[in-house]
């Protein structure tokens, strides 16, 4: 009996060594593999960008930190966003003090009471889905861009959690909407806004704020010509960034979002700024300017002021107002 429960004792000890001695192995086993991938090389090859073994094939599936990534965050932080800024406050401080110091600009002779067509039915609704859709855009792209500054600390985190995730919705499907009516816009009016001679002396004069005598201009006069341009240039690097960004399914690497990312913020809020001298020449700078696109006709007195070119070629045309329907 007493053989018999010391052989017991015996397995049981065999067993437990055993047991201790496979823990120790398995212990000193991961431990290795910890120091191996948890070293300071193994670390320094990580933070350097270089790539390991995955068993997915997509494009930098290997590779956990993209290097650029922080030079992409210190060109958002430290240049795009406040230069949005300073682009969108310094236009708006303008337009404030122009309209403070001068006014809004008159018509310098009473209306006739004729009208003449200046936007057909077709270009306004063009211009008007246009504009709609860029404000959507521009509006859901500052809260994107700078909400997080101020939302979360005026009306909380849960209200700031469903803000951005509505602008990132509007940003994401009505971006695509606009980009396809900027550019059926630019092509319709791309044969009224070539530069000519006559846009010098209208730049020359301010648009008619230096001199005593409005400058001549024809259709389109060197403003508006200006602000197309800037659309169909910026807006052009908006829309093609905007694509690249809003549909990444074309083997984009991170580099190319996040170049992406910086040439939209940057264009986008430019653009912006560069709209604020249209909206207030079309709304309070400029005496029945609004008209032309709202109604489709301008007096004849507008007409003669501010394109009297054109006015020359059309002023056959008028009708008295009574007769606009």
């Amino acid at each position: 009996m007493k053989i018999v429960a010391l052989s017991l004792l015996t397995l049981l000890c065999l067993t437990l060594s055993s047991s201790l001695w496979a823990a120790e192995e398995t212990s000193d086993a991961e431990n290795r593999v910890k120091g191996n991938f948890a070293g300071a090389g193994y670390w320094r090859e990580v933070s350097d960008g270089t790539e390991g073994y995955t068993t997915s094939k997509g494009r930098e599936h290997g590779q956990l930190i993209n290097v650029s990534g922080e030079t992409w965050r210190q060109w958002r932080n430290r240049w795009i966003s406040p230069g949005g800024l300073i682009a969108i406050g310094g236009s708006i401080s303008v337009l404030l003090l122009t309209y403070l110091i001068l006014g809004p600009m008159r018509l310098d002779k009473p209306r006739t009471g004729r009208k003449i067509e200046r936007w057909n039915p077709t270009d306004r609704t063009l211009h008007w889905f246009v504009a709609i859709t860029f404000l959507a855009l521009a509006f859901s792209g500052i809260i994107i861009m700078y909400g997080k500054h101020f939302i979360p600390d005026l009306f909380g985190y849960s209200f700031w959690k469903g803000t951005i995730a509505f602008c990132k919705l509007v940003h994401n499907y009505i971006g695509p909407i606009f980009s396809v009516g900027l550019i059926v816009m630019l092509l319709r009016w791309l044969k009224n806004n070539f530069f000519t001679r006559t846009d010098i002396t209208w730049f020359l004069q301010g648009g008619g704020l230096i001199g005593n005598k409005h400058p001549s201009a024809g259709f389109m006069n060197g403003g508006e010509k200006g602000w197309y341009w800037a659309l169909f240039f910026i807006g052009s690097a908006v829309v093609a960034s905007g694509f690249v960004l809003d549909f990444p399914i074309f083997g984009q690497v991170r580099d190319t979002m996040q170049w992406a990312n910086l040439i939209h913020g940057g264009a986008s809020l430019l653009l912006f700024a560069i709209s604020l001298g249209h909206i207030y020449i079309g709304t309070v700078g400029a005496e029945g300017a609004l008209e032309g696109m709202t109604t489709g006709y301008v007096d004849e007195t507008w007409a003669k002021q501010h394109h009297d070119l054109w006015y020359e070629d059309v002023k056959d045309q008028a009708v008295d107002e009574k007769d606009v329907r």
